[in-house]
């Protein structure tokens, strides 16, 4: 059963601070078209230059998940993300004020509230999920950190987190059913040791930090110097340390709630991969730049199976067109006919295919003892193959001719040569308009991807 891509109904904004800035930002959540995904805009900044999040525009992971495209950054995008793919969200685009979202609690749970407040609407285009077939799997020898990815029947996320400290041991959190988000992960707050408070003290970094966005785990002793700047910097007349080992600022959602909020960056962080994952992540000891990385990697991942994702088409069933057919339609005789059946054709998509021979005229200039079928012949068959599909709009093709108009992004992949099979896939970019079909089309042979190009071609009647 497909499922639709989903957005929110209407715009919604909420304020707070920037943990790391201290200063008030707003953000406003607002509905985005189909195939759009998740995306920034600073509408602080003049031209409201957007950033998607993806994971080649990760630039730095310290303390959160930094993102910077053209000299534009955002700060700490995971919480926000999160909240967007735990309520099975798609397309959203994230206003913002100000380098960095508010950290409002250090969760998910106020986004998810907006979210939830603006409604949740179903679109027209399907989803597109990343299915894991085989085992997909990242490890940082320095720290030991590695996230596994496994094939399953829905998107599962277990996180093991080990601090080394007596006062925060291993924990695990698991998130079976994406569903389960709001209630499960959503409240998670993020968290700290107070080594790493101190330092952060130290070095100006955490203006808008109150103990309200933040458990701090007491790792050492509290030193009469430490305490007062703590006072001083969370506005508080008195600081101590509860007996499970936390300041006392707030109570504990769950015995395990680091390993839950670890499971929430996780998720954040898949996010930047722009696909929906069918598959079970296992993350051992996650933390920003091992999930950035792990994203990275799966994201390119996807791009190439993207690329090599050859149709499957039976070649020994009957053709939609045979060679007969096609000369009804095009103009082209051999040796300049390039295609030799019709698999499929809609108005939208056509798919064709060649049987590259010995025998081919050019072989034997190109190049004699080592043949290689001509690129420029490879556009040439797919033009013809995407010049069915256009002359399949008028009633009477035989009067017409097609006449190339550009080619744009041409690639060529693989090495085509005698005997290999060619199947060429020709999708409309534009509707056809006047005559003139906008395509991208591509070529496979032995399974890979072989060429593809971006080609614009009008139909005129003969003279």
């Amino acid at each position: 059963m497909s499922k639709k891509q989903k957005t929110i109904q209407k715009e919604v904004s909420l304020s707070g601070v920037g943990l790391h800035t201290g200063k008030t930002v707003t953000m406003t959540l607002k509905p985005a078209p189909e195939n759009h995904g998740f995306a920034f805009s600073r509408v602080d900044l003049e031209g409201a230059p957007t950033i998607e999040a993806k994971a080649e525009y990760v630039v730095n992971t310290q303390r959160g998940t930094n993102l910077e495209k053209n000299g534009v950054q955002i700060q700490t995008s995971e919480h926000v993300l999160a909240a967007a793919v735990g309520l099975d969200i798609d397309n959203l685009l994230i206003e913002i004020d100000s380098s960095e979202p508010p950290i409002m609690d250090g969760s998910s749970k106020y986004f998810v509230e907006a979210l939830e407040k603006a409604g949740i609407k179903e679109q027209e285009a399907e989803i597109e999920e990343y299915v894991v077939k085989e085992i997909i799997s990242y490890k940082d020898e320095v720290t030991g950190s590695e996230i596994i990815l496994m094939p399953s029947d829905s998107y599962q996320v277990t996180t093991m987190v080990d601090f080394g400290t007596k006062i925060l041991g291993t924990q695990n959190a698991t998130l079976d059913k994406i569903s389960d988000f709001k209630e499960e992960i959503a409240d998670a707050r993020t968290f700290s040791f107070l080594h790493e408070i101190e330092m952060l003290l130290e070095n100006d970094l955490i203006k808008g930090g109150d103990l309200n966005n933040a458990i701090v785990y007491v790792d050492k002793e509290l030193s009469e110097n430490t305490m007062e700047k703590l006072k001083k910097a969370f506005n508080k007349d008195n600081i101590t340390v509860k007996s499970n080992g936390i300041l006392d600022n707030l109570e504990l959602h769950w015995a395990n709630e680091a390993a839950r909020h670890k499971l929430l960056d996780v998720i954040g962080d898949l996010a930047l991969t722009g696909i929906r994952i069918k598959g079970k992540v296992i993350a051992n000891k996650p933390g920003h730049l091992i999930n950035t990385q792990f994203a990275k990697k799966l994201s390119k991942i996807i791009k190439l199976e993207k690329r090599n994702n050859v149709p499957k088409y039976d070649l020994h069933a009957t053709p939609l067109m045979d060679i007969h057919q096609i000369m009804d339609i095009l103009p082209h005789r051999p040796p300049f006919l390039l295609v030799d059946r019709i698999l499929e054709l809609s108005d939208k998509h056509v798919v064709g295919l060649k049987n590259v021979t010995m025998n081919e005229n050019f072989f034997v200039g190109h190049f004699p003892g080592a043949p290689v079928m001509p690129g420029v012949l490879q556009v040439e068959a797919m033009a013809q193959c995407g010049g069915i599909l256009v002359l399949s709009t008028v009633p009477d093709p035989e009067n017409y001719l097609t006449f190339f108009m550009k080619m744009d992004n041409v690639k060529f992949k693989q090495k085509v040569l005698p005997g290999d099979t060619l199947i060429f896939k020709c999708e409309l970019i534009t509707p056809i308009r006047r005559g003139i079909c906008h395509m991208q089309a591509y070529a496979y042979a032995n399974g890979k991807l072989v060429a593809e190009a971006e080609l614009m071609a009008q139909i005129a009647r003969k003279k």
